[in-house]
């Protein structure tokens, strides 16, 4: 019971606010003061000094907003079950709503403004902190329609969507997939988050019926999930037609001002290094025992499970040592975060939110939320990974201005994974264990293969169906299992084994009803991979190029960001690095086991 659970373990959210009554002030304050933004309608470009004030009014909101959902949806995340704390992040979610009402005229009116005006705008010193914002508010102008076609798109947008939620009420709700007996002989729940959970058991027969018994289900409503990822793209198609972008990736990647090249780049490099793959498919053949390797053999560690016990405190001193190369400032922040300034609610209670994630504010801490087991390796590794977002987090609120500190999701994964790769680094130099030292490469080499090699499958995957309904051709079940299965021939090993099933697996990844997302999976462990090589290999000003990285947060475009840290993704050189050590842990892995 979280009651039990000492304070000095769970996070401090007086932080935030010192209690309930001061979130229920700020939460006043928001409700009576945001129709006045009401009075710069149709107004915005009157003047450089009239757009600033309305800004800066707008940016007084925002900061409490931020802060007023955070606290709720911390508390939330503490105790799902707790109707006081629905009722709070009900409440906010509601005005968050009126909110967005109420401001939706700002961005029109700023984009209506001619462009000489603007250039005259923004050379004005009222506005000198938002050249930044406005720069990238400004470059959406050829995407935005008139005010009538706006509303429609508008009033359309939930109708368009529609088959978002027809995916997951389907497989979350309608589909059932049985129960298993599980190698102790007990009945257990195969549902779509226990399937993964069946195909890391030792049992290569209980993996095989898991796994033929989860996809009959997806066969027996494949032309239902057919029809939601096909009007997926249709909708997908129609927003970059409407908005007059060139193609739907391309209407994905304009945001983050990434060139097609450098998608097509992602593919064409991992297209052209898969060797190393097979190689490591045939090692997992032999090294379980196998005459032949089927995808549900894929996933169970090489190594069983290592006897560890680490308490929260020594993986935060493992975890700090490991991060060492990043120097004092980086580590002393973190250290005092974690142990004293109460960052981090550790322990699972009932009704907790499950997993881990990072969570911040402007000018709040950010929190971390864990569920660490004692006997969970594994779980060392995401604090590692949750403490790379919070210390993204803490140098980008600390280096830039509220409007400008937060970084894209392009950006997001790449502090996390560089600190898992820190880590890797640390326990390989600091074990002499061979089974804990295969463990952990096998660790690396799985991680690497799922992020870089099959996330970069699924970004071809869904290039290649959009290219389809744009050029005016019909996606059906058969043109989907068809494409995928093409794919999957490509980026398997010949002698492995393609059970007719696995076609089905593009109706099921909840990725492709959100497209165009998948490649930053797999750009983003590149990047972390190029730049903790740097840091570890201690070239010149590489650490303090790293910290630069954190500090900009979202004041550039991730490509920029990057390539001013030391990673050009603009180029194949981080993606054949990242390949080239997937190869080189594959090789060591072998030694190890074989």
């Amino acid at each position: 019971m979280r009651p039990e659970i000492p304070e000095s373990e769970k996070w401090d959210l007086t932080q935030l606010f010192a209690d309930v009554s001061k979130w229920q002030e700020d939460f006043a304050w928001l409700q009576r003061t945001y129709p006045n933004l009401e009075q710069w309608k149709g107004r915005v470009g009157d003047s450089a000094q009239t757009l600033a004030e309305v800004l800066e009014f707008e940016k007084a909101l925002e900061l409490k907003m931020e802060r007023v959902y955070h606290y709720a949806s911390l508390q939330l995340a503490e105790d799902s079950t707790n109707n006081e704390y629905l009722t709070r992040i009900g409440q906010v979610q509601n005005l968050l709503t009126k909110i967005g009402e109420a401001a939706a005229f700002v961005v029109p009116e700023i984009l209506a403004i001619d462009d000489k005006k603007f250039a005259e705008f923004i050379a004005d010193p009222a506005l000198k902190e938002w050249r930044i914002k406005l720069h990238k508010i400004r470059r959406m102008k050829r995407h935005v329609l008139s005010v009538p076609e706006e509303r429609l798109l508008a009033l359309g947008s939930v109708a368009l969507s529609g088959y978002d939620d027809a995916f997951s009420q389907l497989t979350d709700v309608d589909m059932k997939f049985g129960v298993l007996i599980d190698e102790t002989g007990r009945e257990r729940p195969l549902t779509q988050s226990s399937f993964s959970s069946f195909l890391v058991k030792r049992d290569h027969e209980l993996r095989k019926r898991s796994f033929h018994q989860f996809y009959a289900e997806f066969r027996d409503h494949q032309y239902t999930l057919a029809a939601a990822l096909a009007y997926s793209v249709k909708a997908d198609v129609f927003h970059a037609r409407a908005r007059h972008y060139p193609s739907a990736l391309q209407a994905a990647l304009f945001p983050d001002d990434v060139p097609v090249a450098v998608y097509d780049g992602l593919i064409q490099s991992v297209r052209a290094n898969l060797e190393p793959l097979f190689r490591y498919f045939d090692l997992r053949r032999r090294a379980l025992g196998l005459d032949e390797l089927h995808h549900y053999d894929t996933y169970v560690p090489l190594i069983p499970e290592i006897e560890t016990r680490f308490t929260f405190d020594e993986a935060v001193e493992t975890v700090l040592s490991a991060l060492a190369p990043l120097g004092k400032e980086y580590v002393d922040v973190l250290a005092k975060g974690l142990r004293s300034r109460r960052w981090c609610d550790r322990y699972e209670t009932k009704g907790k939110r499950s997993g881990a994630f990072s969570s911040g504010s402007y000018g709040a801490p950010p929190y971390i939320l864990m569920n660490y087991k004692e006997d969970v390796f594994a779980d060392v590794y995401t604090l590692a990974h949750e403490a790379g977002h919070s210390m993204h987090s803490w140098f980008a609120q600390n280096a830039q201005l509220f409007q400008d500190y937060e970084y894209p999701i392009f950006l997001a994964e790449v502090a996390s994974t560089f600190n898992e790769e820190l880590l890797t680094h640390h326990l390989l130099q600091t074990t002499s264990d061979p089974k804990m030292r295969a463990y952990i490469i096998n660790r690396q080499i799985d991680e690497l293969r799922g992020t870089l090699f099959r996330q970069t499958m699924f970004a071809e995957f869904e290039k290649i169906i959009h290219a389809i309904e744009e050029s005016g051709d019909a996606l059906t079940l058969d043109v989907f299992r068809s494409e995928y299965h093409k794919l999957l021939k490509n980026y398997f090993a010949e002698d492995f084994v393609l059970d007719p099933e696995l076609d089905l697996e593009c109706l099921r990844i909840p990725h492709f009803y959100h497209a165009f997302y998948v490649y930053k999976y797999a750009t983003g462990i590149s990047a972390a991979v190029a730049l903790s090589q740097r840091v570890l290999s201690g070239e010149s000003g590489s650490v303090e190029a790293y910290l630069n990285f954190l500090r900009s947060g979202g004041s550039k475009f991730p490509l920029e960001t990057l390539k001013a840290a030391g990673v050009d993704m603009a180029t194949p050189v981080p993606i054949e690095s990242t390949l080239r050590l997937f190869d080189q842990r594959v090789v060591e892995l072998e030694k190890l086991l074989l």
